[in-house]
């Protein structure tokens, strides 16, 4: 018995600067920022696949590291997955010397 295909859900595409490690997103215009409310979501399989395309372009013209789609909530405009969110928006905890 096969499993049923999991539904689409919108994406968005994160990877990390390759100069300074940051976790950034694609934005509509093509560039790299590290405000997720600003990146560009796919709300079709077709659209994720173009923008994970061009973003693996970026990744051979070394501008980022590792770029993959995750799945963003288009109200908050942040990841869904705990672990994205981190990524977006930082630890959880303080880091020792950052208070």
């Amino acid at each position: 018995m096969s499993k049923a295909a999991k539904p689409f859900r919108p994406v968005a595409i994160t990877a990390n600067d390759l100069r300074s490690g940051i976790v950034v997103f694609r934005t509509e215009t093509g560039d790299w920022v590290t405000d997720a409310t600003r990146a560009e979501i796919a709300l079709d399989p077709a659209k994720a696949e173009t923008l994970l395309a061009a973003a693996k372009l970026d990744h051979d013209r070394n501008i980022v590291v590792e770029p993959v789609a995750v799945a963003f909530d288009t109200e908050s405009r942040l990841p869904v997955l705990l672990r994205e969110r981190i990524r977006a928006q930082g630890p959880t905890v303080p880091i020792p010397g950052s208070i």
